[in-house]
């Protein structure tokens, strides 16, 4: 299909496909196939350029699955996990945080964590420690308290470490 569309002048790019060799090894090859034109811009044929992609699924998948499995052990942990980006919303608020706080993730989520969360007594040192981790210093057993929703105090343990992107940034 994808090689007759091209015969019609139609191309086609990143098209995926599984090739088996002669000894029944399955390939998956990703296709860009370019019609050919003569001088006058007659089709005259097909150029297939095709990239064995096997290697890069392969990988990707396992990517995938560990990336899961964290979620998962964050989603599941028996201790509060939240993460803020660098402007300090929240993009992490797992089950136990909501079970102890009563915010659900939704409720969470966006939000800034020491404006939105944090007691006024401790805001300022609650955002020193979140800002030191956003730059590299991170901060162990720092002890604040927060307010559920329903004005519960709860003393929290912090663990504040920095959350890299995938170029170490």
């Amino acid at each position: 299909d994808v090689l007759q569309n091209a015969l019609a002048g139609n191309e086609t790019a990143n098209f995926e496909f599984v090739l088996k060799s002669k000894h029944g090894e399955a390939f998956t090859v990703l296709l860009n196939a370019t019609t050919r034109r003569d001088g006058k811009g007659n089709v005259t044929g097909v150029v297939g350029v095709g990239q064995d992609i096997t290697e890069l699924n392969q990988v990707m998948a396992t990517s995938k699955r560990v990336a899961d499995d964290l979620t998962r052990l964050i989603d599941t942990a028996n201790a509060p996990i939240f993460g803020i980006d660098t402007f300090g919303k929240v993009t992490e608020w797992n089950a136990k945080a909501s079970s102890l706080l009563g915010y659900s993730k939704e409720e969470a989520m966006g939000q800034n964590l020491v404006q939105r969360f944090i007691t006024e007594e401790f805001k300022a040192s609650v955002d020193e420690v979140l800002a030191s981790a956003l730059i590299g210093k991170e901060t162990a057993n720092f002890e604040f308290p927060m307010f559920t929703k329903f004005g519960e105090r709860r003393e929290i343990l912090l663990n504040a470490t920095t959350r890299r992107g995938p170029n170490d940034e």
